[in-house]
């Protein structure tokens, strides 16, 4: 490993590219602390520690903000409006067909799909930002572990500075990560997010050791969670190969094709959007609840029902509707990303075929009985992942933690064995020798 990084710090590209990709991602940081006009700083800070565990309807976008979100900084959004954004666009394929015909466009296809992502992620964070603002003014950010006043000025130019300055904020975030792409190393949104919920963990082990339980449940944490890693490891890396021939063409003097090679179907071909989808799909009740509280002290019978079974990582209900959710939207989602009649439309273009299944229609059959199998057990695998850690820590006793869930280490996996491999191959390039023997 010592001569893998020595190969690294010699080899002067891929020392600028990663020296590159540190700088943005401290100042990423550095962002995340920076509070916005007119917020007391002081009393954020009073509230932020008075609390226990963060509120449920707010954990998965401050941990993707890496705790900018309750500490009201210029990064409050995070990269979770682009991430929306991203999802939005996506789907929209399948329901407009101009998106459909820019993605098979090729490069300028992609780059202008790229570009209405960036307009909607702005909007996406105009709208949470004034969300936040507005559930900051009301005192519903901590809940009831703290009533200071969070912003000091409640005039309206201030509310609108604030607002336009988480906005700026997410298109800053946004400008960081494609810097990344293009000048560092990795997929910059990606490493964005790795490190927002990286910078979760010093305080969330902190929290489980200072707690009740001790160093006990500390250590049986961190066992439950190298376990999870291992699996997450190994099933990321799973794959059905579909082995593709391809004929051989003769054009003019030179020969074509006759060669090998296959598709490659991951047991988890929809990554951990399943999961966030679900998450955000079961905290919208929640949110909807917290408007409809009424006076506080008699809320309506709907209201204390979803406050008392879906805002709660362990309980029963919660569980069953977060797996079902992740089942569904898996293959749902698989179903977008991967066209089995495009595959077979392209292998039919460029003289492949896949051997013994005849090409056209049989070929998109043959691959869609294929998917359907194989996302079967990617969607027990996201469900069960999900809910393990929720399971882990409520049978500790420790309260739910999202640094510790099923999201943050799929995540932290996928970006961390993406970014190995780049790393790899640079290195491979150059020294005929990877970052491993």
């Amino acid at each position: 490993m010592s001569n893998a990084v020595a190969r690294i710090l010699k080899t002067p590209d891929l020392r600028r590219k990663i020296g590159f990709t540190l700088l943005i991602v401290l100042l990423f940081r550095l962002g995340s602390f920076v509070p916005t006009p007119y917020v007391d700083y002081a009393n954020v800070r009073v509230c932020v520690e008075a609390q226990s565990s963060t509120s449920g309807l707010y954990e998965l976008v401050n941990l993707f903000s890496g705790g900018a979100l309750l500490q009201l900084s210029i990064f409050a959004m995070g990269i979770m409006p682009y991430i929306t954004a991203s999802i939005i666009v996506q789907l929209l394929r399948v329901v407009i067909p101009r998106f459909e015909e820019l993605h098979k466009e090729g490069e300028s296809g992609q780059a202008k799909l790229t570009q209405y992502t960036r307009y909607l992620s702005l909007a996406l964070g105009l709208l949470q930002a004034t969300t936040l603002i507005t559930v900051a003014r009301t005192g519903a950010l901590f809940g009831t572990s703290c009533s200071a006043d969070l912003i000091a000025n409640d005039s309206w130019y201030v509310i609108v500075l604030m607002v336009i300055t988480m906005t700026a904020g997410t298109g800053l975030i946004m400008w960081f990560g494609e810097l990344i792409t293009e000048r560092g190393i990795g997929n910059g949104m990606s490493l964005l997010i790795f490190t927002s919920i990286a910078a979760q963990f010093p305080s969330s082990m902190g929290a489980i050791w200072n707690g009740s339980a001790g160093p006990r449940v500390f250590f049986l944490v961190i066992a439950v969670a190298l376990l999870l890693v291992l699996a997450v490891v190994f099933v990321e890396q799973s794959q059905r190969r579909i082995p593709v021939q391809y004929a051989k063409r003769v054009v003019g003097r030179r020969t074509y094709g006759g060669n090998s090679t296959y598709i490659p179907i991951k047991v988890n071909m929809a990554g951990v959007v399943p999961v966030i989808f679900a998450s955000s799909l079961l905290y919208l009740p929640a949110l909807i609840a917290q408007f409809n509280q009424g006076d506080g002290t008699n809320p309506p019978e709907w209201v204390q029902f979803i406050s008392n079974y879906l805002t709660r990582g362990d309980h029963p209900l919660y569980m069953a509707l977060y797996f079902l959710l992740i089942v569904g939207f898996t293959y749902f989602y698989v179903a977008i990303t991967f066209n089995p009649d495009e595959q077979a439309e392209n292998l039919k273009k460029y003289g492949g075929f896949i051997p013994g299944i005849r090409a056209g229609r049989p070929t998109a059959d043959f691959l869609n009985y294929v998917l359907t199998r194989i996302t079967f057990p990617g969607s027990l695998y996201l469900g069960i992942v999900a809910l393990l850690p929720l399971i882990a820590l409520s049978y500790l006793g420790v309260s739910q933690n999202f640094a510790f869930g099923g999201t943050s280490i799929l995540i932290i996996v996928g970006v961390g064995l993406e970014t190995v491999k780049q790393i790899n191959s640079q290195l491979q390039q150059r020294h005929y020798e990877g970052l491993l023997k």
